[in-house]
């Protein structure tokens, strides 16, 4: 598989992960936090920008998954992810980029198991795999881009 994936957690702080096709993963934390004098909108700008700015320093992106989250803690949480996810799929359409949400609990057993994993059992599978993850989306976005990755490999028979 020689293709180059960018694995995200959407959300005010969204994790990623970025399989290059030679299989070497890049991963980070970035802030989308709204500054002191910026509309609520500014947030989505700058996701937006990032996405350019990602995709340009690369040499394209194949595919673009993300995870898939059904159930949020409150009203604001939902309205940011939302926004991203919007963000988000009009980008990838814009450039005609494949995109994929995944379930968080098919993220979780995949990594760890248990589809309920929590926080601490993602980075420690992130530190196995050789990651040092600055915080919990990070991780999840390790985990993302290798299941990807996995289910992009052919099956042995």
């Amino acid at each position: 598989m020689n293709m180059t994936i960018l694995a995200l957690d959407l959300g005010t702080t969204t994790g990623w992960a970025l399989m290059h096709a030679d299989g070497q993963i890049t991963s980070g934390s970035q802030s989308f936090k709204p500054q002191r004098f910026e509309g609520g909108g500014m947030r989505f700008l700058k996701f937006k920008r990032w996405l350019t700015d990602v995709k340009q320093c690369t040499s394209g992106i194949d595919l673009v998954v993300f995870e898939e989250v059904r159930r949020h803690a409150g009203v604001d949480a939902a309205h940011a992810y939302g926004g991203f996810m919007g963000q988000l799929t009009a980008w990838c359409e814009h450039h005609q980029i494949p995109y994929e949400g995944v379930p968080v609990g098919t993220i979780k057993k995949h990594a760890t198991g248990k589809g309920n994993a929590g926080k601490e059992d993602m980075i420690a599978s992130a530190q196995a795999r050789g990651h040092n993850p600055a915080d919990d989306n990070e991780a999840d976005a390790i985990a993302l881009v290798y299941l990807t990755h996995d289910r992009q490999m052919p099956q042995e028979v």
